[in-house]
């Protein structure tokens, strides 16, 4: 079997191409400009190109066929559309990456399947990746086009830890606010539901659609099992750190409003996602591919993340002081706040 990736080297990605080559024995290529390449295990085939650049793409797959193309960094509209046009008859199935952010916020219940209503009026990001998913789908019922649709949530790997809200540079600086004892933002009252998957895992969910018949022209949501609090997502980092976890809780709309000032899009990634309960039903998944299953635990994907980041200080530790700044912001007015109303 022969798969091409276009991307191949991110969070998810990563995780199924050594799957595919390591434990499955695929063929597999990578079509991306060669930015990551060590990332990727001896055996892959790599095309360096630019995806946007048609002419050079086809000049360079020439008679290249697939299995299976996978779509991991189309993010508008006219980038599924490029792809019709480069990979249509060239494949046997496509696989478009869209988000589970894509689903209705709020939802009329936080159980979400994929019968869920796609709907994001507060993120153009999820709204896009609609915008894909509506064309892509418009090709497979009118002309027969092998699309698979994929929607991941908070899919993580061991060079980032997961956190409600973070600055530019990742979640380093939330993780070293907890090592210097200073208090972290906790979004809502900490009780709201979410959903961390380590990427190994989604990696067996997603290579048992690849070559899949039963894939073709559905979609699936590919998430672990494992469901926690907010508040219990950051007491379990606190935990593996052994420190002493201070939180204070900011109410998500009082955090999309001041994120604006330091150019955070915290509308988006905290009203249109983080700060709903969300619960995914997986069954559709399972019943085509029964291997998929939660193997790492969150406190265990925590332990290993963070060993990782302490050995990799100049991959992994990018500190971020505006982020800092905005934390401290937040917390001080708040503060005064609640000392102004104390005192009247």
């Amino acid at each position: 079997m022969k798969a091409l990736f276009i991307g191949g080297t991110g969070t998810i990605s990563t995780a199924i191409v050594k799957r595919l080559v390591n434990e499955l024995q695929w063929e597999v290529w990578i079509l991306n400009r060669g930015n990551r390449s060590t990332v990727l295990p001896d055996e892959v085939h790599q095309i360096i190109a630019d995806i946007n650049d048609e002419a050079d793409v086809l000049e360079k797959i020439k008679d290249l066929s697939f299995d299976t193309v996978c779509e991991f960094i189309g993010f508008r509209v006219e980038s599924v559309e490029r792809d019709y046009r480069l990979f249509s008859g060239r494949t046997r199935q496509y696989i478009y990456i869209s988000s589970a952010s894509a689903y209705h916020k709020p939802a009329a219940g936080y159980i979400i399947t994929e019968g869920t209503t796609l709907a994001n009026p507060y993120w153009q990001y999820s709204r896009d990746k609609i915008a894909c998913e509506e064309f892509l789908m418009k090709k497979y019922r009118e002309e027969g086009f092998p699309v698979t649709i994929v929607r991941p949530s908070h899919t993580y790997d061991e060079r980032s830890i997961p956190v409600g809200i973070h600055g530019k540079n990742g979640s380093w600086q939330v993780i070293r606010r907890m090592m210097e004892g200073k208090p972290v933002i906790v979004h809502g009252d900490g009780s709201s539901l979410w959903t961390l998957t380590f990427n190994r895992d989604f990696a067996v969910g997603f290579t048992g659609l690849m070559g899949n018949r039963h894939a073709i022209g559905e979609a699936f949501q590919i998430t672990g099992d494992e469901t926690l609090t907010w508040d219990q997502v950051y007491a379990t980092i606190a935990d593996a750190l052994g420190v002493e976890l201070r939180t204070v809780h900011v109410s998500s709309e009082f955090l999309a409003a001041c994120g604006e000032k330091y150019g955070y899009d915290l509308r988006g990634s905290l009203l249109g996602d983080k700060a709903v309960s969300v619960v995914f039903d997986n069954s559709k998944l399972k019943q085509i591919v029964p291997e998929m299953r939660t193997t790492v635990r969150y406190d265990q994907g925590v332990r290993i993340a963070l060993s990782y980041i302490l050995e990799h200080p100049d991959t992994c530790q990018k500190e971020d002081p505006d982020f800092d700044a905005f934390c401290d912001e937040v917390i001080r007015v708040l503060e005064k706040a609640k000392g102004e109303i104390a005192g009247l």
